[in-house]
């Protein structure tokens, strides 16, 4: 998962406090209408091992079968076994009325009734799975957690943040302070109860049942069906689907216990986290809704489970009697994806210390470079105080550019540039083309970027289409990838910008370097004129060696802001 992701569904995770979650989670047990009667009932279809069977059989009867099978050259076992599952097909056909033909082999219409039923209701469950643990299973396991572990929760989200180790060890470097918290995080994983391993298991694997009963491939099931003239109705001959009731059979076979409360407010917030925001939204009232919905849905998988004889139509399809579905292995894995959360997690909230003690020592650098004076900065990308900005990779370097523009270049330095650029006579032609570029270059380094924050603002070109695609009713990869064009077209103005500048900058230090005579290579040659300078202002040197600084200390700063937005 990428970190955009990550971070949503992490926010997803600490936003709401756990005595909300733990009073949400008490009131819906309190209300919920949800049956906890079995899905599926485990000794619905006790097995029969018919040859074992016959050997009970009484000795006339036995001597029947080996007459008769005499006659049908079939051993007196085989047809012992046909005659159970005759009777199994009558029994059937006298229980479940209308579901199977057990002579012609057919299924009929009212099982394709149930099966599209059955269909309908796995699908709601589909929806919900596809939103919160396909999307991330460990931040969707780590909600989970907080519900049921609520004390390991606390413990590995205090014991691995970066804010509250650094409180609890002042004295710790940054690299002891993440050693700390990986060795707290592995501590306090290890020491999870075998009762909350069980109970975190338990609904890990009713999860998994859910997701393979909401993929199962009902449409091959639904397909297969067709008006048949002998029966005069829809219908399916068994042998065309026998393996996928089978497998069917199976998936709801593990499927015998209701989701728990827990779980299903866990799903429903993941479903409903990007609504949250939305001014009148109501989280409890959504959620109530959505479990009438998920218990509407549950009773037609017991009705389902009631109402069609899977096992003993699969045994008659068969042939075999001791026919019994086998409980599907998964959900064994949440741990795995569980610690990897929190290993991510922890990860992030160091990075992000990272970041934020690095932007600290860089507002400390501004604050010496622009002698305490207020720092300029774009007004339309995103932050913490402008949620709905538009993002960028450079802003500190952008915000920067703008404040050495505004609060140095023009106030301090353009004066003496430009009477270079307008009296000065180079040595080399070159020198001069290269000066004269320069200068240009940060002469509009204002205009470009004020151009950028309007280009960006939510009624210029980038911002419209950036809104524009956020808001489209696509497909997420689609959406991802069309924001990502708008999002690099931006950036490849904003680098072209800051090379400029950083070329420029470069440039004017080689030719000061030049002008006043530290060029030991010899590119760059003072001017021809320097005297006439000198002359008229006996400042002209001193100046030109604190513009020189000013152009060194900037290029510094902007390879530490560099460093610190890459995150190197």
């Amino acid at each position: 998962m990428d970190r955009e992701n990550f971070d949503n569904f992490d926010k997803l995770v600490g936003s709401m406090p756990i005595e909300e979650r733990q009073s949400l989670l008490n009131k819906l047990k309190a209300e919920s209408t949800i049956s906890t009667e079995h899905l599926y009932l485990p000794d619905i279809a006790p097995d029969m091992d018919t040859r074992a069977e016959y050997t009970k059989l009484p000795w006339y009867l036995r001597l029947w079968y080996s007459i008769l099978g005499i006659f049908k050259t079939k051993s007196p076992e085989k047809l012992y076994a046909d005659s159970q599952i005759a009777i199994l097909g009558s029994k059937i056909n006298e229980r479940y009325p209308g579901i199977y033909d057990f002579q012609k082999k057919l299924l009929l219409s009212p099982f394709l009734r149930q099966m599209e039923k059955l269909k309908d209701a796995a699908r709601f469950f589909y929806l919900a799975l596809d939103v919160s643990v396909n999307k991330d299973r460990g931040a969707f396991f780590a909600f989970l957690g907080s519900l049921e572990m609520a004390d390991i929760h606390r413990r590995l989200n205090e014991d691995t943040d970066p804010a509250i180790l650094a409180e609890r060890n002042p004295q710790a470097s940054e690299t002891e302070l993440r050693q700390i918290a990986v060795k707290s995080m592995e501590e306090a994983l290890k020491q999870l109860p075998d009762e909350s391993r069980a109970l975190m298991y338990k609904h890990s694997r009713s999860l998994f049942c859910l997701k393979e009963l909401s993929t199962f491939l009902y449409d091959r099931v639904i397909m297969a069906f067709s008006n048949n003239k002998v029966v005069n109705e829809e219908a399916c001959f068994v042998n065309n689907i026998k393996e996928l009731l089978s497998t069917l059979n199976n998936i709801l076979v593990s499927l015998k216990t209701v989701p728990s409360i827990p779980i299903l407010q866990s799903l429903f917030i993941f479903m409903l986290h990007e609504k949250a925001e939305e001014s009148e939204f109501d989280m409890n009232s959504e959620i109530a809704s959505l479990l009438k919905k998920a218990e509407a849905s549950l009773g037609i998988i017991r009705d389902f489970n009631n109402q069609i004889p899977l096992i003993h139509i699969i045994r008659c399809a068969s042939r075999n009697m001791s026919f019994l579905p086998q409980e599907i292995s998964g959900g064994e894995d949440w741990f795995a994806f569980y610690r990897d959360y929190w290993k991510k997690r922890l990860e992030a909230l160091f990075a992000d210390y990272l970041k934020g003690s690095r932007e600290r020592q860089l507002l400390e650098l501004f604050e010496n470079f622009f002698k305490g004076k207020e720092i300029k900065s774009l007004q339309n990308t995103y932050s913490d105080s402008n949620p709905e900005g538009f993002p960028i990779n450079r802003e500190f370097a952008l915000s920067f550019l703008l404040s050495f523009y505004s609060l140095v270049f023009i106030p301090e330095i353009n004066m003496i540039l430009h009477s270079i650029l307008i009296d000065g006579e180079f040595e080399k032609k070159e020198n001069r083309i290269e000066f004269t570029e320069a200068y240009n270059n940060i002469l509009k380094l204002d205009e470009e970027i004020q151009k950028i924050d309007r280009e960006i603002s939510v009624s210029g070109d980038y911002g419209k289409r950036y809104i524009q695609v956020r808001q489209e009713m696509t497909a997420l990869t689609i959406k991802r990838r069309k924001t990502q064009i708008v999002l690099d077209e931006v950036q490849e103005l904003i680098d072209n910008i800051i090379e400029k500048a950083m070329e420029a900058s470069q440039s004017i230090v080689y030719i000061l370097n030049g002008i006043l005579g530290l060029d030991i290579e010899g590119k760059y040659t003072v001017l021809v004129n320097l005297a006439k300078f000198t002359k008229s202002d006996e400042r002209f040197v001193r100046s030109l060696n604190e513009t020189l600084d000013y152009f060194k200390n900037m290029i510094h700063t902007m390879d530490e802001i560099e460093h610190m937005e890459s995150g190197q």
